[in-house]
């Protein structure tokens, strides 16, 4: 199993549990620092056996093809910069029968929330993250990187032209954040 864009680790750990001593779980993120942080985290909550940490673009991930049998990315999409090289890359290294799921931030589906959601995202985050961590601007990039990313369908016809088949989706929290799933076949 790959966890992709897996940060600190939260998800590689349940991962871990899930996939059992016999498993394999690769945490693999871009940033260093972040694939660093996920290490240590691991270590020190007793998650060792069966977790390897890879430094990796997910443009070009640096695996044999057919390698897992599913792959996770969860809230890193939105800041790849070519998602269509990206999911294409995923692609290839998916085996046959594998999947790929997508936990990402979305676009609303009922119109009031996504006006509120808009208001609260560009007005209201950047000012609560200048007052508490003195970093408007991460809160500013991280409401401009969900606005640029990819509606629902869009992202579903993505995944498709990438090869992945059987593509869904489903929206949680009214479309505040979509999990897509698709197959390699």
């Amino acid at each position: 199993m790959l966890d992709l864009a897996g940060g600190t680790g939260d998800l590689t750990a349940k991962f871990s549990r899930l996939v059992g001593e016999t498993g394999k779980v690769v945490l693999a993120d871009i940033n260093e620092s972040m694939l660093k942080m996920g290490r240590e985290k691991l270590r020190n909550i007793g998650v060792i056996g069966n977790v390897e940490y890879v430094q990796a673009n997910a443009e070009a991930l640096p695996f044999p093809d057919n390698t897992f049998d599913c792959i996770t990315i969860s809230f890193g999409l939105r800041n790849v910069t070519d998602k269509d090289k990206a999911l294409r890359s995923m692609y290839r290294v998916l085996k046959p029968g594998g999947r790929l799921l997508v936990l990402e931030f979305s676009k609303p589906i009922i119109e009031p929330l996504s006006k509120a959601y808009d208001a609260y995202s560009f007005h209201v985050l950047p000012r609560i993250g200048s007052l508490v961590a003195n970093d408007a601007d991460s809160y500013r990039y991280l409401a401009e990187s969900i606005r640029m990313h990819p509606d629902q369908d869009t992202l579903k016809t993505m995944m498709q032209d990438a090869g992945f088949e059987s593509v869904d989706y489903y929206n949680l929290t009214a479309g505040v954040v979509a999990l897509h799933r698709g197959y390699k076949f």
